[in-house]
């Protein structure tokens, strides 16, 4: 009889699955017991999953009648106390990015996941794409602080959704995790870490007395837990510039308007070199580098491996924090390598960012293709080897 995923972990034993199911079993891990969504592929199993799921541990699924109302109704659960999370593609990241902004600005904990697809509009709705990147980062308006993780596994689609509800409530903001296609509906067998041994940050409440608490405003160093509504806390949410003290609006004062939007921004950024992750393969004595992140990383691993094994100095930076943007890794890097190929299912929208990084120190080699089609290791290879023409390649 086959076992439950928690027993899996439990025991220690490899579990086969989907990449949108471990993001189902990892929000549950983490604590989540609040989704609202709107079906849409490829995301559409993360849903179904936790129709099931959620009702087996006390918490609470709802399908909404479109992707505005299931972002609303995340938040609102976030701010009556519970771990919230959604699910979508690019059409609904879109319709998503007003409440976004306003879970910004209102520094509501939740979790949305964009499992991306090919667009613009309905686009290509079952193949893989990576061009909600940048949406990711700016997709809502104004001056907004954001984090975004980038799962390359089914593992670390389940790792990684426990992480983004840690990072959402230590920084009172959304998270986004960004899958595509291949990776929410690639299967895997995965040995899970034990639920002992996983991190979850609880939300706890603001260490004053409640009659305080709005004589009292966070830190960048010190982010005050926020309160859940109906407790004895008096709580201001608006979308509107606030007083960080009293929370109540305040748009009359430009002072007011620079302190909230320099802390909203700084939160995140004085915090980055403890909350980007990224993994390096082979690049110790590497002359060229490859940048690549989700689906597109699991291509340029075995291009890493084949180049080592005919002598190529090849090496890989793996962005699994793709927001804040790794510029300090990235720069590392540069000073290394004579080149970083930058491969991606979009046209140039990291390499942007790492042209940016590299300053000049280093030439960057783009490639993008939007067809829906995986970038395979044959065609990094071909970027590859111009790099290394002094080198006898063999076909193997």
């Amino acid at each position: 009889m086959a076992i439950s995923v928690t027993e899996a972990a439990k025991a220690g034993v490899p579990v086969l699955l989907q990449g949108n199911e471990a993001v189902a079993e990892g929000a549950i891990a983490a604590g989540v017991r609040f989704y609202a969504g709107y079906p849409i592929t490829p995301s559409t199993e993360i849903a179904e999953v936790l129709s099931r799921r959620l009702p087996e541990v006390g918490g609470t699924f709802i399908q909404m009648e479109d992707e505005i109302a299931s972002i609303a109704a995340v938040c609102g659960a976030s701010l009556a106390g519970a771990k919230a999370l959604t699910a979508t593609s690019g059409p609904g990241f879109s319709l998503m990015q007003e409440m976004i902004g306003f879970a910004s600005m209102a520094q509501i904990p939740c979790v949305i996941v964009d499992v991306m697809r090919g667009g613009p509009s309905t686009g290509l709705p079952t193949d893989p794409a990576q061009g909600d990147v940048m949406q990711a980062r700016w997709g809502t308006h104004g001056e907004h602080s954001v984090i975004a993780l980038v799962p390359s596994s089914v593992e670390e689609c389940y790792t990684l959704t426990v992480e983004a509800f840690n990072l959402s409530e230590q920084y009172r903001t959304p998270v986004i995790i960004l899958s595509d296609a291949l990776i929410g509906h690639m299967r895997e067998a995965v040995t899970l870490p034990h639920p002992d041994k996983l991190r979850v940050a609880e939300r706890g409440m603001p260490d004053c007395d409640p009659d305080e608490y709005d004589t009292v405003s966070s830190t960048i160093d010190n982010i005050l837990p926020r309160p859940p509504l109906g407790s004895p806390f008096k709580v201001h949410v608006t979308g509107l510039v606030y007083n960080r003290r009293s929370g109540a609006p305040d748009t009359a004062d430009p002072a007011t308007a620079a302190d909230l939007g320099r802390y909203l921004r700084e939160k995140i950024y004085h915090h980055r070199d403890a909350i980007v992750r990224v993994e390096e393969v082979e690049m110790d004595g590497a002359e060229v580098a490859i940048f690549a992140y989700g689906s597109v990383a699991r291509s340029a691993m075995a291009v890493v491996k084949k180049a080592r094994a005919q002598g190529a100095r090849v090496g890989m930076v793996r962005p699994i924090t793709l927001w804040p943007f790794p510029t300090a890794a990235v720069a590392r890097m540069a000073e290394q390598v004579r080149t970083v190929i930058v491969p991606e299912m979009n046209i140039k929208q990291m390499s942007w960012e790492v042209e940016a990084a590299v300053k000049g120190r280093a030439k960057v080699v783009d490639y993008g293709r939007v067809d829906g089609e995986l970038i395979t290791p044959e065609e990094i290879l071909e970027l590859v080897k111009p790099e290394f023409y002094y080198h006898r390649w063999e076909d193997t």
